[in-house]
């Protein structure tokens, strides 16, 4: 990868990554497919300015859904899941 801002698209903010974040400090983001996990972990520290201890990815396939009479397909994802030491956090809510 040529940049880091190329390497982490979004965050992935769901029920389930959001209770994960608060029980045990991982936060989910969706990534370029072509990044390792050590472009994960460095984009992520560059970024957010946190220590990043573990990198989990994943490829998630895209589901198929019915629209109407018509079948389409929702694209395919890479998904990382990063877990950051104590005393770090990410708040992308920017709440109190």
């Amino acid at each position: 990868m040529n940049s880091i801002y190329e390497v982490l698209l979004r965050p992935l903010i769901t029920e389930k990554s959001t209770l994960v974040k608060e029980t045990q400090n991982k936060v989910s983001f969706v990534v370029a497919r072509e990044a390792n996990k050590q472009e994960i972990a460095k984009a992520v520290e560059t970024i957010f300015k946190v220590k990043v201890t573990d990198v989990k990815t994943c490829l998630v396939r895209g589901k198929m859904k019915k629209m109407g009479r018509f079948f389409g397909k929702r694209p395919n994802y890479k998904k990382a899941v990063v877990s950051l030491a104590e005393g770090y956090k990410i708040d992308f809510m920017g709440g109190a």
